[in-house]
């Protein structure tokens, strides 16, 4: 689907928190199989190529949810509950920095699970009186770099995350936090020993889904799924089964394994009901087969719970692919005003709705989203950022830029039907068929309905260029 961020992108963003809420408060899984070593690929030997190193981000169509409803009670809001607890301790042990640096991360999670970014002063200003109770502790060190990855600001969580590191070398979250902002910055081969560091240190949820993650990002989607399933076999809460199993229906539906999907999103659902994530899994997998008023109602209910602008841009673009126009562009409106509120509270999203406004709005805003200023560094780069820029590109016209950057975004080896539909479409436009078609028919093999606004433009494209050879 079309949107805002990719479901790689909004996966980091919740790893980041989530895995740092889990290192604090110790949700580790039992350990009882062979070490985990990541694959070795050819990405890793040579050097990451130049357009992989670009500017910023992303898309929606698949992933990681963050938004609850703020009036949700402490029953189904840990975070919450966490939130309370240490404010009491805190009440009473005013100079435990410990629970200061604690109560930033509850803070971080909180605004993830509500969609409330005004949750994150809150938690910039527990890290500081951490820090000002015990300078250079590591586990606020780690947060705040949690926290500087939920705004997007790539560069300060590895800043934050070196940091923890230099405090205290074997912080496992600090290195699981350090390979999200490497993964945002493109700079993959650090990332993999990122991953390998914290899996070495501490195998438990937080490492592992980012050991998979970045299987899935070279191309390795069977060791992906295998260390999901792993993570789900030795779960024990609520919160780690229904995680694993919302990211196991996602590799399973974007390899066009309906029935799979659908196995995990239910797991996870039967433990917890409420987890929009799993929600928008399942719409999506209803979408995918024709189910659509399912689909509708499941979207409908995630976005009304979790306004996030990536399930509110979805549930808008399902909308415009059923004929309903008016009220799609409502909800595209409500992307944009929710991109807005999360500007107020300092996090980067012009990046993030770099695919959207391609597709919905000004491409030129969208590549000078994805474009950094003369002299300065990026604060996002690769794969995702690649395949954002050309398709702006291509948006505006320029397809021989574009096909450079489409062909970036190939490179490091990630499955997304979604990459090879925009190169089959920049090929289209370039004049090169038997590129396109080849591209176009990768794309609707890999998953047929990668996106419901544009996997009829591939099927009729595919056949118009295969008409055009007879």
């Amino acid at each position: 689907m079309t949107g805002l961020r990719s479901t790689r992108a909004r996966r980091m963003l919740t790893f980041a928190v989530l895995a740092a809420v889990l290192g604090l408060t110790g949700s580790a899984v039992t350990v009882s199989r062979p070490e985990v070593r990541l694959a070795a690929t050819s990405a890793d030997a040579g050097h990451v190529p130049a357009a992989m190193t670009g500017p910023a981000a992303g898309r929606t169509s698949s992933s990681a949810a963050r938004l609850r409803p703020a009036e949700l009670t402490d029953q189904t809001d840990p975070a919450g509950a966490s939130v309370a607890g240490l404010q009491d301790r805190l009440g009473r042990v005013p100079r435990d920095w410990t629970s200061w640096a604690a109560l930033g991360l509850a803070y971080v999670e909180q605004a993830r699970l509500r969609g409330d970014p005004t949750s994150y002063p809150r938690a910039d200003g527990a890290f500081a009186r951490s820090l000002a109770l015990r300078a250079d502790n590591d586990p606020a060190l780690a947060g705040r770099a949690a926290l500087a990855a939920a705004r997007h600001d790539f560069p300060a969580a590895l800043r934050d995350a070196d940091h923890a590191l230099a405090a205290n070398p074997y912080n496992a979250t600090a290195h699981g936090i350090r390979f999200d902002a490497l993964v945002e910055l493109g700079r993959y081969p650090e990332a993999w020993q990122a991953a390998q560091a914290a899996v070495d240190l501490r195998p438990d949820v937080g490492s592992l889904v980012r050991a998979a993650y970045a299987e899935e990002l070279r191309g390795q989607t069977d060791e992906a799924a295998s260390l999901l399933r792993r993570v789900l076999a030795d779960a024990t809460s609520p919160a780690d089964i229904t995680f694993a199993s919302f990211h196991l229906g996602e590799l399973a539906r974007q390899r066009g394994d309906l029935d799979g999907a659908a196995v995990a999103y239910a797991t996870g659902l039967a433990h917890d009901p409420s987890s929009v994530q799993l929600l928008v899994g399942r719409a999506r997998l209803a979408a995918a087969r024709g189910q659509t008023t399912a689909a509708l109602a499941d979207y409908g209910v995630a976005a009304t719970r979790s306004p996030q602008p990536w399930i509110v841009a979805e549930y808008g673009e399902l909308l415009e692919a059923s004929g309903r126009p008016d009220e799609a562009r409502r909800q595209y409106d409500l992307v944009r005003t929710t991109a807005a509120l999360f500007r107020a509270q300092g996090v980067e999203v012009d990046v993030d709705l770099a695919l959207f406004e391609s597709d919905h709005g000004d491409p030129a805003a969208a590549l000078a989203a994805l474009t950094p200023a003369p002299g300065a560094a990026p604060h996002r780069a690769g794969v995702f950022v690649d395949d954002a820029r050309g398709w702006a590109l291509h948006r505006l016209g320029r397809d021989r830029e574009a096909l450079a950057s489409a062909n970036a975004a190939l490179a490091l080896g990630l499955h997304r039907a979604l990459f090879s539909y925009h190169r089959g479409e920049i090929r289209a436009a370039l004049g090169q068929p038997a590129g396109a078609i080849t591209d176009l028919r990768s794309a609707l093999a890999m998953d047929p309905h990668f996106s419901p606004r544009h996997s009829p433009r591939a099927r009729t494209l595919l056949a118009s260029l295969e008409a055009a050879r007879r």
